[in-house]
């Protein structure tokens, strides 16, 4: 494995502050320290968003619609409203006037997916749009409720065939407001000339989001505050999008979420929160919702389908000439999120002439979402499969071509890297994995009735750092601190390694920490999402302990070993402050808050606009390794080995990166071979909304994943760290995919891979 290197304490961003904790590798960071949330959790005491109490609650339930597009022609309700236990039944006739729900990203706060207005009038929108939401005195009433409500509708044209509508015509789409388009030469031009070429088109299905914990919400109004308990993963985005819709100051709505049971982009702001806020609105009494299993798949959305063509021309030593990345997806009219499928490509391989373009279609049906590795995940797959059909083609081993063909710097954007080991990274997977074992001749390997055959493929995903806005600090003179920042904990070790990384920073026992999240009411606007959060934590934290410093230094005067000495000339170790070179030159935080006398010491800080990505290229990278078997028989396909090579910077808790590497893996490996939203392009439904249809890995489907890293941090993040939450999906799909090719000579281009594409 590379070694990790000492960094100059200023080099993380340019004209950023220095993050003194950068220069050492000793203490916290870096060990694999448990869960602090774990003994909550498996106890049964972390309360989740459908397990707070509260006074007087009432139960809601929710009736979706049955046709894609229309209006609302007859809407009976009177056999619910006189059903036992209902105490209200709200329509678009009853709701409250509310505004618009502001489009993600339109104000850089917005959490969603669309900007429709909610149960405001008759208009049908997408088959499962809520129609009418039922409260009750317990859940059962209000289920069986809504069960008596009778609706008739006049339909109209929708467009829900993906195939149809790519033939009408499509458009060029975009990502976060820039067009998913690139180019560099004329790539086409030199696909045709090329001695060697791959042009193949690859598809992958629709997905739903499945988090074990369902989408819930329970809240009450407080006089003019709406107090919300969610499972939430931006609770400042959601508090100011609720005040926008119900036009309220943003101090007047509070959201929070201290456990959240997974999210993967799914635990955002949708209609539900706001139907529930309304309805407990008309009735004056705190409302519990919970979406059903099959209530999530119709309310909340997912990723959506595309297909790809992928193009490759390259030399006869397998350097590339022509890279093609193109295709289509599809979106809603009211909805911002095509799935960017062309991200990974824009800095994977370098190539003489480049072609990227996504192109979109509008449908009729629930709008799209950001869903883990929005792009990447499904974009590897058609990228690599392509990459090890050329290295076929070739006869080049297939980890020795990506090798042959590592850019120098970014392809499309001209940018350095920031930090690139990933030929590290392929080059100790390989000797791990046993990749000099593998036969390149397809169907060559057999055990028994199974078919054996090893593939690999690159992970990619880019490193974000969205302004997290300020945190908060306080140091107590008896040796305690306590950071306030909005932030979230969904299982990833949020909460654990932040306490490690300021337990570090300010030399304390991590016993001595408290880190307070999940509240909207605290400082700063965290995005638990795109792979950042941990670099935006970090970056506020640098900013509030140098601000920390700075007033420790102003208090302890003249008097103090510190006197004299600036913010930069000192660190932190044994609860107190020292010169950096000279550690007798040391005073406790006791101390200097004592002669103060001061009981705590409170300072709040934002960090300098994220400039980092204006100056280099900057991604996590995995080498992925997977041995399949599949039947000869059946022709059922088995992962039976799987290693993912990681190169993310520097790893902060080995024992939380191993488990978000070893769940994007396995989230891959169901993306690979099991997950399809099966949609009726008749009307426009879901016909698998839930578990039982809509499959995902199980225990018996997951071999024992082997998960390895470089731990080389970049120079150029807060504590050198770059995202590990996605990182693992990308390439997933792909290397399981190469396996299955190796060991059958079957090259299967549409996702999932099921038994019946490979008899």
């Amino acid at each position: 494995m590379a070694k990790a290197v000492a960094l100059a304490p200023d080099s993380w961003i340019p004209g950023g502050e220095p993050d003194p904790m950068i220069e050492h590798r000793h203490g916290l960071i870096g060990k694999p320290i448990s869960r602090l949330d774990g003994p909550l959790k498996v106890t049964g005491s972390a309360p989740f968003a459908a397990e707070f109490p509260m006074h007087g609650m009432v139960y809601a339930a929710i009736a979706y619609s049955t046709v894609a597009k229309g209006r609302i022609a007859t809407l009976d309700t009177t056999a619910a409203e006189a059903s036992s236990g209902v105490v209200l039944v709200m329509t678009h006739r009853t709701a409250p006037r509310l505004k618009p729900t502001p489009l993600f990203m339109s104000a850089a706060k917005a959490a969603g997916g669309d900007n429709l207005p909610v149960m405001q009038d008759e208009r049908i929108h997408w088959n499962g749009q809520p129609l009418a939401v039922v409260l009750a005195e317990t859940q059962e009433e209000a289920d069986h409720a809504i069960s008596l409500i009778r609706v008739t509708y006049e339909s109209e044209a929708a467009e829900t065939d993906f195939a149809q509508a790519e033939a009408r015509g499509t458009r060029t789409a975009a990502f976060m407001g820039q067009p998913l388009h690139d180019a560099k030469g004329d790539a086409e031009v030199a696909l045709a000339e090329a001695p060697v070429k791959v042009d193949a088109v690859y598809t992958t299905p629709r997905h739903n989001h499945n988090p074990i914990e369902l989408h819930a919400v329970t809240l009450a109004w407080q006089g003019e505050t709406l107090r919300v308990h969610d499972t939430q993963q931006m609770v400042a985005h959601a508090a100011w999008t609720l005040a926008q819709v119900f036009e309220l100051s943003e101090e007047q709505v509070v959201v929070t979420s201290p456990f959240v049971g997974g999210g993967f982009g799914s635990k955002t702001l949708w209609q539900h929160h706001i139907l529930a806020a309304a309805a407990g609105k008309l009735v004056g009494r705190p409302v519990r919702l919970v979406l059903s299993r099959e209530g999530v798949y119709r309310v909340v959305g997912g990723r959506s389908p595309t297909k790809q063509r992928v193009a490759l021309g390259s030399d006869p030593h397998g350097r590339l000439t022509a890279l093609i990345h193109s295709g289509v997806t599809a979106k809603t009219p009211h909805n911002g999120m095509p799935e960017p499928f062309i991200l990974p490509t824009r800095s994977a391989y370098a190539s003489e002439t480049i072609l990227l373009d996504v192109q979109q279609v509008e449908l009729d049906m629930l709008g799209n979402t950001f869903m883990r590795a929005p792009g990447e995940a499904v974009g590897t797959f058609a990228l690599e499969c392509a990459l090890d059909e050329l290295a076929h083609e070739l006869g080049i081993d297939p980890v020795e071509l990506r090798i042959r063909n590592e850019p120098k710097e970014d392809p499309t954007s001209g940018l350095p890297f920031s930090a690139r080991h990933i030929v590290e990274a392929w080059q100790a997977g390989a000797e791990r994995f046993g990749w000099s074992r593998r036969n390149p001749q397809p169907g060559a390997v057999r055990d028994g009735e199974w078919l054996v055959g090893m593939g690999c493929a690159t992970g990619t995903y880019p490193y974000y750092r969205m302004p997290g806005g300020a945190a908060r600090l306080t140091l107590t003179r008896d040796g305690q601190a306590i950071v306030d920042i909005a932030a979230h904990e969904m299982g990833m070790g949020t909460a654990t390694v932040q306490t490690q990384v300021t337990a570090e920073r300010l030399g304390l026992p991590m016993e001595k920490i408290r880190f307070n999240y999940g509240d909207s009411t605290l400082p700063g606007v965290v995005m638990a999402g795109g792979s950042q959060q941990t670099a935006a934590i970090g970056a506020s934290m640098i900013a509030v302990y140098n601000k920390l410093v700075a007033e420790l230094l102003t208090l302890a005067g003249n008097d103090s070993p510190l006197a004299g000495l600036k913010a930069e000339d000192v660190g932190a170790r044994n609860a107190g402050l020292c010169k950096r070179d000279a550690p007798e030159r040391f005073e406790t935080y006791a101390s200097i808050l004592s002669r103060a006398q001061r009981e705590a010491l409170t300072v709040e800080a934002a960090p300098p606009q994220p400039l980092e990505i204006m100056h280099w290229s900057m991604h996590s990278h995995a080498a992925m390794f997977c041995e399949v078997r599949v039947n000869a028989v059946t022709g059922e396909p088995r992962v039976s080995r799987f290693l993912g090579s990681f190169d993310c910077g520097r790893i902060l808790n080995p024992k939380t990166a191993a488990s978000q590497f070893r769940g994007g893996i396995i989230m891959g490996m169901g993306l690979a071979l099991m997950e399809e939203t099966q949609f009726d392009e008749r009307n426009g439904r879901v016909m698998n909304p839930s578990l039982a249809e809509y499959h995902v890995p199980v225990h018996l489907d997951v071999p024992e994943i082997d998960v390895i890293w470089t731990d080389i941090p970049d120079p150029h993040t807060p504590m050198g760290a770059r995202g590990v939450g996605e990182i693992g999906i990308t390439g997933t799909g792909a290397a399981v995919a190469n396996a299955i090719f190796n060991a059958t000579g079957k090259r299967v281009r549409d996702l999932p891979i099921t038994l019946d594409k490979l008899m």
